[in-house]
């Protein structure tokens, strides 16, 4: 358990202020005593995957935070893969293709892990993580351990029921279909060497960070309010791709999030589109 640890150390954007105390737990059996502690103690509890789609305010978090990242065995079991909520959906994916699997493909280059990407219902070039999951394992914040089946998780864009229920994600089941080995690796290569030549990944960002509002594209509109390149602080929009907002290597949340802002408020004014945040902001802001 660490006292005050940065969690810039930890999110993909490299911000983010302290945690009270961060805990990294290894199994099922230390998040329940955890989250157990938390609830004696009336401590708040934040639990977050690999930190690839978060902002992390600049005051940090209070009470207990875990980080599930040590909790990332994969099994496969015909055509099922289950994957603890901590592995990366990149192994995922590739632990689906050693096994003939397809459905998986769009994933390949998608950073954050199985919990976030359930969480949030991860998708990526027409394709979401709830068209192949059939449950989910979790523990309620009461401490009850419960299985989700994939009606119960009511997936709809970047949504899932832990959303409202607060439950932790402890595994993911995955169910596919076998398919060609061959084709499989092509549209996993495919697809991340497209991600590669356009988003910005030499550089720390939080991935896509607005939702797709209907009948638009971000970027594009990004760009012609004339936002493209623009920097707050250590905060830049990407000139690689307009959706994207990289880290030039002294940003904090709080360029960050003032960066978000006059994007929602210029592309309000411009189109009158409002732009939701794909990102999950937590934390305190700094006093």
């Amino acid at each position: 358990m660490l006292h005050d640890e940065p969690l810039s150390h930890y999110t993909f954007t490299k911000t983010g202020g302290p945690a009270d105390l961060l805990a990294f737990p290894k199994d099922v059996a230390e998040v329940q005593a955890l989250v157990e502690m938390a609830r004696e103690r009336d401590m708040p509890l934040t639990v977050i995957g690999n930190a690839s789609n978060l902002i992390v305010r600049d005051g940090g978090i209070r009470g207990l935070v875990l980080i599930l990242t040590a909790m990332k065995k994969i099994t496969v079991n015909g055509n099922d893969v289950t994957a603890q909520a901590g592995a990366r959906l990149i192994d995922t994916t590739e632990a689906a293709y050693r096994a003939g699997l397809t459905g998986l493909e769009f994933a390949a280059g998608i950073p954050g892990s199985v919990g976030g990407a359930l969480f949030m219902n991860a998708g990526a070039y027409n394709g979401e993580v709830c068209s192949v999951i059939s449950q989910a394992y979790v523990l309620t914040r009461a401490g009850e351990l419960k299985t989700y089946n994939h009606r119960e998780l009511n997936f709809r864009y970047r949504h899932s029921v832990v959303q409202d229920t607060g439950d932790i994600v402890l595994s993911v089941t995955f169910s596919m279909k076998f398919g060609d080995k061959p084709t499989i690796r092509a549209k996993m290569d495919e697809l991340n060497a497209r991600r590669a030549a356009k988003q910005p990944l030499e550089y720390p960002s939080c991935g896509s960070v607005f939702k797709r509002p209907p009948d638009h594209f971000v970027g594009p509109m990004i760009q012609k309010a004339g936002l493209q390149g623009h920097i707050i602080g250590g905060a830049q929009v990407s000139k690689k791709h307009a959706g994207f907002i990289i880290n030039l290597g002294n940003a904090t949340a709080t360029d960050y999030l003032d960066m978000i802002h006059l994007i929602q408020k210029t592309v309000k004014a411009k189109f009158d589109v409002d732009l939701e945040p794909e990102v999950r902001i937590i934390g305190e802001p700094l006093h």
